[in-house]
């Protein structure tokens, strides 16, 4: 079934093309017939080609791809940013900048300034400066918004271009032909459709017919960005497989070093050539968390880790001490 009727390309003057003395040659397979010195458009290949059109544009934004939309003559701006402002794509509606496809690292570039004057201004940055650079750079805003506006959430470069009248883009077809990037245009019986990739004949001069068709191809990217969300892959549940370990033992799992923090009982000694020899205290299992210092045997003293500090066995070795630091004192 057809997107469109031929009742409605009727009623909207698709058909009408220019004065006989103004065609182009090679669009001599659309032309119908001729009337009071007017080609009349073929508009059973006009409804072919546009559902060829429509299927094409809609796959390629159901993959994710980009269309720019481009018409900068007066009769097709207001209805070609509208439509594309429609169904999210980027557009070019006042003039189409040399290299905007083949040098769009630059163009790129110089969004990049827009936006990061935009910021500026937002923030109030211009009121630190005088009013005549706040000026200028006010009006570079307004002048790069102008040329550059409709492309600004364009990140890369589009996989097609659909244009509006190919006699005044014809730098843009170019560009894209240069670069393989596929060309949808409404052809005129005056204009070359040579390079136009898929050719839709058509009135370019007539708002309700621009409008028409114009709107037929934001229909075709708006049920593309549809299925591109219908498709999109829900997140898969991942099962975690957990590798059997073989057993190990003990002293395999926490080493030497820690099976002898571990050990049942553990004793200090504390040794003095003069009076104490071999005395021997023991630390019950239950509270001994560290490791003592097996290197301290000074003669006065045992160096304790910090990890015993606040333990009780630590304060009664001190008080320990201390008496008998007490006596040596006496007898002297």
């Amino acid at each position: 079934m057809a997107i469109i009727s031929m009742k409605a390309l009727l009623e909207s003057g698709v058909h009408f093309g220019h004065r006989t003395h103004k065609w182009h040659p090679a669009m001599k397979p659309y032309i119908f017939t001729e009337r009071n010195s007017i080609h009349i458009i073929d508009l059973q290949k006009t409804v072919k080609a546009l559902d060829q059109a429509y299927n094409l544009v809609r796959d390629t934004v159901a993959d994710g791809g980009t269309v720019l939309f481009v018409g900068t003559k007066r009769q097709a701006q207001e209805t070609i940013q509208g439509e594309a402002i429609r169904c999210g794509m980027p557009y070019v509606t006042t003039r189409w900048l040399g290299g905007m496809l083949t040098n769009w690292r630059t163009i790129r570039g110089r969004i990049n300034e827009l936006e990061r004057l935009e910021r500026m201004r937002d923030k109030g940055e211009f009121e630190r400066i005088t009013k005549k650079e706040a000026l200028l750079l006010h009006r570079q805003i307004e002048r790069l918004d102008n040329l550059l506006g409709g492309i600004r959430t364009m990140v890369n470069l589009p996989e097609l271009l659909f244009v509006v009248d190919v006699r005044r883009e014809a730098t843009a077809i170019h560009e894209a032909n240069l670069l393989d990037i596929p060309v949808i245009a409404l052809v005129d019986t005056n204009c070359d459709p040579t390079n136009v990739d898929f050719v839709v004949p058509s009135n370019d001069d007539a708002i309700r017919a621009i409008k028409l068709l114009v709107g037929k191809i934001a229909d075709a990217a708006l049920e593309g960005r549809a299925l591109r969300k219908e498709e999109e892959p829900l997140p898969r549940e991942v099962e975690v497989v957990v590798a059997e370990e073989p057993e190990l033992s003990d002293e395999e799992l926490l080493g030497e070093a820690t099976l002898a923090k571990l050990a049942p009982r553990a004793s200090i000694v504390i040794s003095d050539d003069e009076d104490l020899v071999g005395i021997e205290f023991e630390i019950p299992e239950e509270e001994l968390e560290g490791e003592w210092d097996r290197e301290a045997t000074t003669k006065d003293e045992v160096e304790l880790d910090e990890e015993f500090e606040g333990l009780d066995e630590v304060e009664e070795i001190e008080d320990f001490k201390d008496e008998v630091e007490f006596e040596d004192e006496d007898e002297e």
